[in-house]
């Protein structure tokens, strides 16, 4: 029997770490045996590391492009599928931070959003899931914060790191707002899998409900 999949997205700054971390902690506390994993695995793979060196404009033209990163982003994961497949294989529980979704959200997003049928989202699939073979998952949890304050929080990180400058795509304001409502969208239409959606309250505090990870979803 294998372990469940489950995949935390959102914008750049919405709390995908915090909430996968949390998600861990609780589930370790359950027993189960949880192992987590982020993309783009910046330093462990030549493809997101190219990705990222074109998000900060150091190869060219590519950065123009929307398949071209689209493609490294992709093929990270198709480097990590194997161990993926292990993980879920030993865990109970495999949290991931960023995956297809996430590829398909912001390409389709940098194309012109929901308002624009270019059919990106498919394309992703097809690429990922049925050519590359990537695992599907179970579950996708969005993080639907409001992207001026995501904005706020991936602004307030630069700012504090001096390594962590905003890439091409977290600086664009407009950029977010798009693949936001591109991921309202995935998740309406149950791209991939099913989705749980969460979002904050006034303060911007996240409340995880307790059934979060619970079977059936």
């Amino acid at each position: 029997m294998t372990g469940r999949l489950v995949v935390v997205e959102g914008l750049d700054g919405s709390g995908k770490a915090t909430l996968t971390s949390r998600l861990q902690s609780a589930a370790a506390a359950r027993g189960e045996r949880v192992a987590t994993l982020a993309f783009p695995r910046y330093g462990d793979s030549v493809f997101a590391d190219l990705v990222r060196e074109a998000l900060y404009g150091r190869l060219g033209d590519l950065s123009d492009s929307v398949y071209g990163p689209a493609l490294l982003f992709a093929l990270d994961r198709r480097d990590a599928a194997a161990r993926i497949r292990d993980l879920l294989a030993g865990h109970d529980l495999v949290l991931l931070d960023r995956y297809v979704s996430s590829n398909a959200a912001y390409g389709a997003a940098r194309l012109g959003g929901p308002d624009v049928d270019a059919g990106f989202p498919d394309w992703v699939r097809a690429l990922e899931v049925e050519r590359f073979g990537v695992p599907a998952p179970d579950l996708q949890i969005l993080l639907d914060v409001p992207a001026a304050l995501a904005e706020q929080r991936a602004m307030h990180r630069a700012t504090a790191s001096e390594d962590r400058a905003l890439d091409t795509f977290e600086a664009d304001g407009g950029l977010q707002r798009r693949t936001a409502a591109m991921y309202q969208v995935l998740a309406a239409s149950g791209y991939l899998s099913r989705w749980r959606v969460l979002r904050p309250d006034a303060a911007g505090e996240l409340d995880v409900p307790a059934d979060l990870l619970d079977l059936p979803w």
